[in-house]
C-alpha cells in the first residue's frame, strides 16, 4: 500500500475539532512514514488503556481496530495497560472525581483486557507493557520537571474540570498529573503515534507533545478517533445507560443489536468498527444516497461484518439467518428459555430476575420505552401484574412465562 493510501485508511474515523488541526497530523503523518520507510523501520505505535473495568464493550475497540491497522500495514504496535495511571483515573471524560482502585483490582482487569483485546489484534505481533516500569521510578524533582511545562489554567479550562469548578465540585490535584503521565508514557514508549479517542485531545495533542518536546524528543502524532455512540444513536455507548455491545455476547445477540442502531448512526459505525477500507464505505454512502440501497440492506451488511470481525462468517451467516427467521418474517423463536413465576410477580421483578435487564432502573427504562411485550400486547406499568405468556424485551430477549406450581 502507497503511504498516501496508507494515511487514508489511517486517517479514517479521526477527530480534531479543528479542520487545520487534522491536516496538521495528516501532513505529519505523511512525512513520519517516509520518514520510517528511509530509515528501514516501522512506525511505534501504542494506545493505553487504563484497567478500570473488567468487560469491554464495542466503543472500547475502536482504538484497538486502528492499531490492527497499523498492524496490518507493518508498524510496531504496543498495547499499554495503565495499572500506574489507573491508580489516578483518566479525568478526561468524567464529571466527577474517579474511584481509587486497588492494585489487585487493576492486575484482574489487565488481564481480562488483554485477552478480550486479542480478538482484534494480532497477538504474535502485538507488545504488551505496564507504564509501572517507568512511572513507578520517577523521583519527585523529576515530577515537578515535567510539570513545569504545564499551568493550573491549562487544566481549569477542560472541560469536565470547567463543569466541576462552577459547580464547586472537588478537582483533585492529583488528577491534573494525569496527562502528565500520559506524556511521559509517550516519551518512554519512544511513540511514533498515540491512538485514543477524542476525549483524549488535551492527553494526546497537548500534554504528550509537549513533555515530549521538552525531552528532545519528536513529538508523537496523534490519531484522535470519534466516540462511537451507542445504540440509541444519541449518548456515548456505555454499559450504565444500557446502550452498549459487549464483545463478549453472542453472535446472535451481536448481530441482533447492531439492526437496531437508527440508519443516521451507519456512517460513524462504519468508519469506526469495521475492516472496510474508505472506498468501500464511500460505495455503501453513494449507494443509499442514490436510493440504488436500502437502509435495512445497507445495515445489515454492517451487523454482518461486525459480527464476523469477531466470529468469522459462519457464525455470522448463522446469526444473519436467525434475525430474518425472528425479526423480517416476525417469528418468535422455538427455543425460548422458560421462566416460572409467582402469581403476584410484577413485570419489573420479572425483568430483573429473569435477568432481561441488567438492573431494575433499566427495566423501568424500557417499559418506559414500550420495549416490554406480553404475547405481542406492550406494557405500560411496570408495576403491573403478568399472566403466563412470552414476556419479550427489546427486539432480541424472549423468557416464556409460566406460574410456579402451588
Amino acid at each position: 500500500m502507497e503511504i498516501k493510501e496508507q494515511v487514508a485508511v489511517l486517517m479514517q474515523g479521526t477527530e480534531y475539532g479543528d479542520e487545520k488541526i487534522k491536516e496538521a497530523m495528516a501532513e505529519e503523518l505523511h512525512e513520519r512514514l517516509l520518514q520510517a520507510k528511509k530509515e528501514g523501520r516501522p512506525l511505534r505505535i501504542y494506545c493505553g488503556y487504563d484497567p478500570t473495568k473488567a468487560d469491554l464493550h464495542l466503543g472500547h475497540t475502536v482504538t484497538m481496530r486502528k492499531l490492527r491497522q497499523f498492524q496490518d500495514m507493518g508498524h510496531e504496535v504496543t498495547f499499554l495497560i495503565g495499572d500506574y495511571t489507573a491508580l489516578i483515573g483518566d479525568p478526561s471524560d468524567k464529571d466527577v472525581s474517579r474511584p481509587i482502585l486497588t492494585s489487585k483490582e487493576i492486575q484482574e482487569n489487565a488481564q481480562t483486557y488483554a485477552d478480550q483485546a486479542f480478538r482484534i489484534l494480532d497477538k504474535e505481533k502485538t507488545k504488551i507493557r505496564y507504564n509501572s516500569e517507568w512511572l513507578s521510578k520517577l523521583n519527585f524533582s523529576e515530577i515537578i520537571k515535567l510539570a513545569q511545562n504545564f499551568t493550573v489554567q491549562q487544566f481549569l479550562s477542560r472541560e469536565k474540570f470547567k463543569l466541576r469548578w462552577e459547580k464547586c465540585d472537588p478537582i483533585y490535584l492529583h488528577e491534573t498529573l494525569y496527562a502528565v503521565m500520559q506524556g511521559y508514557d509517550a516519551f518512554s514508549l519512544k511513540a511514533d503515534v498515540q491512538v485514543g479517542g477524542t476525549d483524549q485531545f488535551f492527553n494526546i495533542v497537548t500534554a504528550a507533545r509537549k513533555v515530549m518536546t521538552s525531552m528532545g524528543a519528536q513529538p508523537n502524532i496523534a490519531i484522535c478517533l470519534e466516540i462511537l455512540p451507542g445504540t440509541d444513536g444519541s449518548e456515548k455507548m456505555s454499559k450504565s445507560m444500557g446502550n452498549h455491545v459487549p464483545i463478549t455476547t453472542t453472535p446472535n445477540d451481536m448481530y441482533g443489536k447492531i439492526m437496531s442502531i437508527p440508519d443516521r448512526s451507519m456512517p460513524i459505525y462504519a468508519r469506526l468498527v469495521t475492516r472496510w477500507s474508505p472506498e468501500e464505505i464511500e460505495k455503501i454512502e453513494k449507494s443509499l444516497a442514490d436510493d440504488k440501497l436500502h437502509p435495512r440492506d445497507a445495515k445489515m451488511k454492517l451487523a454482518y461484518e461486525v459480527t464476523s470481525a469477531f466470529y468469522g462468517d459462519k457464525e455470522a451467516d448463522t446469526a444473519e439467518k436467525d434475525f430474518i427467521l425472528k425479526f423480517q418474517e416476525n417469528s418468535i423463536p422455538e427455543d425460548i428459555p422458560e421462566f416460572f413465576m409467582s402469581k403476584d410477580a410484577n413485570c419489573l421483578d420479572i425483568l430483573a430476575n429473569a435477568r432481561l435487564v441488567d438492573s431494575r432502573s433499566q427495566g423501568r427504562r424500557m417499559v418506559e420505552q414500550n420495549a416490554v411485550k406480553l404475547d405481542g400486547e406492550t406494557i405500560t406499568d411496570w408495576n403491573s401484574q403478568m399472566k403466563p405468556g412470552v414476556l419479550q424485551v427489546g427486539k432480541r430477549k424472549f423468557v416464556r412465562l409460566t406460574y410456579l406450581e402451588e
